[in-house]
């Protein structure tokens, strides 16, 4: 992908994703790891109405070389990157949302993972979501923790591909703007299934269901 298919690419998705309620206002973030650097979403942009000219742009260090001034997750995004590259070496897009039904579920009482294996395409698609601990947004603990847990997923043997920063929304990572876009849906309609039958507490897939997706479907779970 060019870094003009890249802007284009960060657009769409970021319009695509306002147009269903995935993000609203000015809430969440984009980015794509570039040859040579990062494009990111700029702040307080509503991911709606973004311009490619104006994405902001940075080189390989983080510093920013052009584009409207850069969103303040970009030290949590590079941070992703370097991480998650260990396990997933194309891993080239990040997205972070306020998705509604991931936010409500860490309202209540602290939790170590967002969800369990509630159906097979979110065991295949997603995988494991640890929640991290409430910072305030932009909070550098925040990304050295969302780091740490993505290393030791790795290690492992559980790669990830998402992380839920509690009371503020999911980060999801791929080698695409649209693959990553993908794994936030599949998370998000899991989060709305959770809370639409919290009354009759589902029981999760067996273990031996599981177990059958991980050898047919190669899910890291």
């Amino acid at each position: 992908m060019t870094e003009n298919e890249a802007r284009d690419e960060i657009c769409r998705v970021g319009r695509s994703l306002f147009e269903r309620g995935y993000v609203h206002a000015t809430a969440g973030n984009i980015s794509v790891r570039l040859d040579d650097g990062f494009l990111i979403t700029p702040t307080d942009a509503c991911l709606g109405f973004l311009d490619p000219a104006r994405l902001a742009r940075l080189d390989a260090q983080g510093v920013q070389t052009g584009g409207d001034r850069a969103s303040k997750t970009i030290a949590l995004h590079t941070k992703i990157y370097a991480a998650a590259r260990d396990f997933d070496a194309g891993t080239a897009c990040v997205i972070h949302t306020h998705s509604t039904h991931c936010v409500a579920l860490t309202l209540g009482n602290p939790q170590a993972e967002l969800l369990p294996a509630l159906t097979p395409y979110f065991v295949m698609k997603v995988g494991h979501v640890p929640v991290i601990p409430y910072h305030r947004p932009g909070a550098p603990e925040a990304a050295e923790q969302v780091a740490q847990t993505i290393t030791s997923y790795g290690a492992a043997g559980t790669p990830i591909r998402a992380a839920m920063l509690a009371r503020l929304g999911p980060n999801v990572w791929h080698e695409t703007p649209a693959a990553a876009m993908a794994v936030l849906e599949e998370l998000e309609e899991t989060a709305r299934l959770q809370m639409l039958t919290q009354a009759t507490r589902p029981a999760p897939l067996t273990p031996e269901q599981i177990d059958e997706l991980r050898r047919t479907f190669g899910a890291r779970w």
